[in-house]
């Protein structure tokens, strides 16, 4: 019998790509071997997608092209917004896996696995899914639904879209950012459950459904909305390291540090943190980046632990004016880049995956018990 892995497949490799990489020890992140400090400070959002698509940059014309392509796909199938009409009531999501999952039933080439075919509705995926948060968000409000603006590139026209005015420089520069850091995170589990369903010759609209699946679970996504909440419900920054003290006296997790891989800190929380601060002094938010980094600077010094992309983004986010509930969803948004990537890959170099299980049961044979006698 095989020897066990360790619990959670940890250390485990499943698979061999070349989309992203990541040394734990040494705090470092890439995307097809552009460290992500590289992409923080040079890349736009679309320059980063072509990059995962492609494995490389894209030169102008390109770029030109992917923009114009994502812009044209922004519109979602009428039915789809029927449904976000009557979905106000349901957590974000919920609604937003079975929209996505309804898009493959609209599009006439879904069933299609060639790559080029995925290629064209990864484009279709990574604009529909932006219009279906915002369309969902302004529908429950009872707003008007804004349309696309394709003048506008892929973040200032999501922050438009759910707003309703033209976002602010620092605004579409700090979510353009922050859609660059959550893009991809090799074989989290989301993007493992995308590649796993992808696997059995499933098409996209399915395997980006099991990821969004798998995101919603709260070991997953949605520390960002533990984090604002917790920072939001102390108010201010005593009560809040009250709370923090709280927590670590008596073993309770504390939302956005600490993760699987990293050992250091977490090469994507430099840059939010950063964004936090610039963001908050804006916005008139500043109290919760400070609040935030007496946090952090508590829980190094007691628990040697490091804030991971969560715990910056929460702040961030929510200085964007961004709906609590849909801080998941808009990770979504971003991971759809990196979940799209990772399923055409798996496509050019399809091998069902089957792992095998260490047997814990019974001892094999077990005699036959009549009913009677049991």
């Amino acid at each position: 019998m095989a020897a066990a892995a360790g619990a959670g497949l940890e250390g485990v490799v499943a698979t061999s790509s070349s989309i992203c990489y990541i040394d734990g020890e040494a705090g470092l992140l890439s995307y097809q071997g552009y460290n992500i400090h590289t992409l923080a400070e040079h890349a736009t959002f679309e320059e980063t997608i072509y990059l995962l698509w492609h494995g490389k940059l894209p030169n102008q014309a390109e770029l030109d092209e992917l923009k114009a392509s994502l812009a044209a796909k922004r519109e979602i199938p009428p039915e789809v917004t029927a449904f976000l009409k009557q979905a106000g009531k349901y957590p974000p999501m919920d609604v937003l896996r079975t929209a996505v999952s309804m898009l493959g039933i609209y599009d006439a080439k879904a069933a299609d696995t060639s790559i080029e075919a995925s290629v064209e509705n990864a484009h279709y995926l990574m604009s529909q899914t932006a219009t279906i948060v915002t369309t969902f968000d302004r529908l429950r409000k009872g707003l008007e639904v804004v349309a696309p603006d394709p003048t506008l590139g892929f973040s200032a026209n999501f922050l438009y879209t759910l707003t309703g005015a033209r976002p602010a420089a620092i605004s579409e520069k700090t979510f353009d950012l922050a859609m660059i850091l959550h893009a991809d995170h090799e074989l989290n589990a989301s993007t493992f459950a995308a590649r796993v369903t992808a696997a059995t010759l499933s098409d996209i609209f399915s395997a980006v459904t099991s990821g969004i699946g798998a995101l919603k679970g709260p070991l997953h996504g949605g520390a960002n909305e533990d984090v604002i909440k917790m920072l939001l419900e102390a108010g201010t920054e005593a009560k809040a390291l009250e709370h923090i003290h709280y927590r670590l006296d008596n073993k309770i997790k504390i939302p956005g540090f600490g993760h699987r891989v990293y050992k250091t800190e977490d090469p994507r929380a430099t840059h939010l943190r950063k964004m936090s601060e610039e963001l908050g002094r804006v916005t008139g938010h500043l109290d919760l980046y400070q609040t935030s980094k007496k946090i952090e600077e508590t829980i190094k010094d007691l628990k040697k632990l490091n804030a991971n992309v969560d715990f910056y983004s929460a702040s961030t986010y929510y200085s964007l004016g961004i709906p609590i509930d849909l801080f998941t969803p808009i990770f979504a948004v971003s991971r759809m880049s990196g979940w799209t990537a990772h399923v055409l890959e798996q496509f050019r170099n399809n091998r069902l995956i089957r792992p095998r299980a260490e047997y814990t049961g019974a001892e094999v044979g077990q005699p036959w018990t009549p009913i009677e006698q049991r």
